[in-house]
């Protein structure tokens, strides 16, 4: 059974307009997905980019265009100046790293509840009540955000060294076993043909 290493962010913008597209493909090639929530300030740091407000105005108006272009091609809703964003991503992180390991509920679903939560239905993802409400939603135990708290924070530092390690720079980052790697949401289609391959 094939196996994905999932490189993300919840304020991804662009990992949220990824849909659930990665679940579709993993369900259809009988792949295996390991969420490993990551800083994404962190990791451009570590890997020579720039976090997006700091960007030249010709790359900042690129990346308006692009997320536009993604918004229709996928028919998400998306409101391209969220009331919080950016916003601390380590809570919502660590409720997603606890509710892997504890189980019970489906952890897709929540990393999409998480993202929607943020880029399309003006939440805070850092606030506690839509940590629990995401939870809830995705099947799980509320109570996971605080009994994960402190195993997620341990989690989340080493999902970064992990991502620096095996080559991924960006969200969203699909690391396939036999060392292929697929960076952002355009290039799921191309995840999938390689997974087909390998069949």
């Amino acid at each position: 059974m094939p196996h994905i290493d999932y490189f993300f962010s919840t304020i991804s913008p662009f990992t949220y307009l990824a849909g659930a597209r990665l679940e579709e493909i993993a369900a259809k090639m009988g792949a295996s997905v390991a969420y490993k929530p990551v800083d994404i300030m962190a990791l451009f740091a570590r890997t020579g980019g720039t976090p997006p407000g700091e960007r030249h105005d010709s790359r900042k108006n690129y990346r308006m265009q692009e997320l536009k272009r993604a918004a229709e091609k996928t028919g998400m809703a998306i409101n391209f100046q969220p009331a919080h964003f950016p916003t601390n991503a380590a809570p919502s992180s660590y409720a997603l790293i606890a509710a892997q390991a504890e189980g019970g509920g489906d952890v897709g679903k929540l990393a999409q509840g998480l993202l929607r939560a943020c880029w399309a239905e003006e939440k805070d993802i850092a606030q506690d009540d839509v940590i629990q409400a995401c939870l809830t939603e995705a099947g799980f135990d509320p109570g996971i955000a605080d009994r994960g708290l402190l195993a997620g924070a341990e989690t989340y530092g080493k999902n970064l060294d992990e991502a620096v390690e095996r080559g991924a720079f960006g969200s969203p980052f699909y690391v396939v076993d036999d060392g292929a790697l697929f960076w952002g949401h355009d290039r799921l289609d191309d995840l999938e043909a390689h997974l087909a391959k390998a069949r």
